[in-house]
């Protein structure tokens, strides 16, 4: 296998769409020893470098107090999947100032038009949409009464 095919291989790996101020889980395979096994990183995405072939992200997270960030090239053979949490609403491409924040200071507003059908959750997230409207739709009844 010559390095063209193997590139030509790593490109037709698809991942959901992200960007900066999203929460995001990666599924990545952690070789030990003979064994092989999953591991998930999920934390904040800091930036996000384009690039085709060599394009990549960074990751943050907080894991005991201590903050842990993480370089991943988009086209990884050792990545699974990637899951987008949680959509952040953020007015900057690169988040380096999530650094200095910590506790509550560090949550990021959810976007407003959250399409998170790659989720895990998608299927709850919509049963509570159609709750609250129909929550709402009796409210407005017995306020008209």
């Amino acid at each position: 296998m010559n390095a063209k095919n193997f590139i030509a291989g790593l490109a037709t790996q698809k991942h959901p769409e992200f960007s900066a101020g999203d929460t995001i889980a990666i599924h990545i395979k952690i070789k030990e020893g003979e064994k092989e096994r999953t591991q998930i990183f999920e934390g904040i995405v800091m930036k996000k470098k384009r690039g085709g072939n060599v394009a990549s992200f960074t990751v943050r997270k907080v894991s005991f107090g201590v903050g842990v960030e993480r370089m991943f090239p988009m086209q990884c053979s050792n990545i699974e999947k990637i899951e987008v949490l949680k959509r952040g609403k953020v007015r900057r491409a690169k988040l380096f100032y999530i650094r200095e924040l910590q506790g509550k200071a560090l949550r990021i507003q959810d976007h407003a038009n959250q399409d998170l059908t790659d989720g895990p959750d998608a299927d709850a997230k919509e049963a509570a949409k159609v709750s609250k409207a129909k929550k709402g739709e009796t409210q407005e009844a017995s306020a008209a009464n």
